[in-house]
Formats: C-alpha cells, structure tokens, sequence
C-alpha cells in the first residue's frame, strides 16, 4: 500500500538537479564514483540530456537513471548503442517501485530518440523483467571480467543486435571513476 502513494514524476534532468543527482548516487552506492561519472559524462559531446532522467518527489530528486551512446566494436566497424548506467535511488525509497519507472521511461525515451540497443552491467534478478536478456546471446563482451548473468542488453529495434557480434566500447570516463 505504501508503495501506491510514492508516485514521482519522472522528468529531464536540469542543471539546477546536478548537486541533487550527485548525492542521491553518492547515497546510493555509497560512494563517490557514480557522481564523478555523471560529471565526466555530461562534458563530453556524445553526452544526450534527454536521456539523464530523474524521479522527483514533492521537489526532491528521490532517484535518477543515465542512459550514455557507446559503441560495439565488431572487427572493423562501429554500432552505436546505449549504456544503462549509472541508475540510483535514494536508499530509503529503494524497493518501492522507482527504478523500475526510471527504466521504463528510460527506454521509451531512448526509442523515441532512434536508439535500436541498450546495454547494462547489472543485477541479473531486476534487468529481465524489462527484456533484457545475456549480451552473450549475441556473443556482445564487455570489456572486464564480469559473470555472464550480469552483463545484459535489450533490443529497441527487433533484430537490430542479431550481426553485432563484438565488444562494448565504454569511454574513458567509465574507467576513470572507478
């Protein structure tokens, strides 16, 4: 029942929400690295706004979710996909329903902007309940040893994925807040 009366309104991050979304990851994860990401990111110019969503309740950011442009790398040629990451919720709104309305306005925003994949290093329990699905089903590696349940993609756009065999190319700024 608790859960009915958390409803927050998901919307576009503005610049005014930067401090707020820094600390609803820093909380989140307990540490320092998801923010700093977040600010590398929206410096480079592959950085999409609409797609830096947060969840607002009673003019709190509660939660918010980043969905970045990479590539595929598959012998010579590049795909451009998208990463899902980093996503965070306030630790005591966490369970009540906000990730999963972060995610699936997520992916109707990055459909709607003509993005045909995305990608996630994740929990292998909360992801497929969204469609996401091994990336080694289209032998898609990311770039570090992970377990194979825990790297996941989606297809935006049936079959896009089916000839995109290769490695997830994340940009430096990944590697440089961890």
């Amino acid at each position: 029942m608790e859960s009915l009366l958390i409803n927050p309104e998901i919307r576009i991050e503005g610049k005014e929400d930067y401090d707020q979304i820094t600390k609803v990851n820093n909380l989140a994860f307990n540490q320092t690295n998801e923010g700093i990401l977040i600010s590398k990111l929206r410096e480079t110019n592959k950085f999409v706004p609409e797609l830096s969503l947060v969840a607002e309740l009673h003019r709190k950011i509660i939660g918010h979710i980043l969905f970045y442009p990479l590539d595929i790398i598959s012998g010579v040629k590049r795909f451009e996909i998208l990463s899902l990451a980093p996503m965070a919720v306030l630790p005591e709104f966490q369970n009540k329903g906000i990730g999963k309305k972060l995610v699936i306005e997520g992916l109707k925003k990055s459909q709607a902007l003509g993005f045909k994949a995305v990608v996630v290093l994740g929990h292998p329990e909360f992801y497929p309940k969204f469609g996401f699905e091994l990336a080694s089903k289209w032998n898609i590696k990311p770039p570090i040893e992970v377990p194979d349940e825990a790297s996941m993609a989606i297809e935006l756009v049936k079959g896009f994925l089916n000839d995109k065999t290769g490695l997830i190319d994340y940009p430096a700024e990944y590697f440089e807040a961890f």
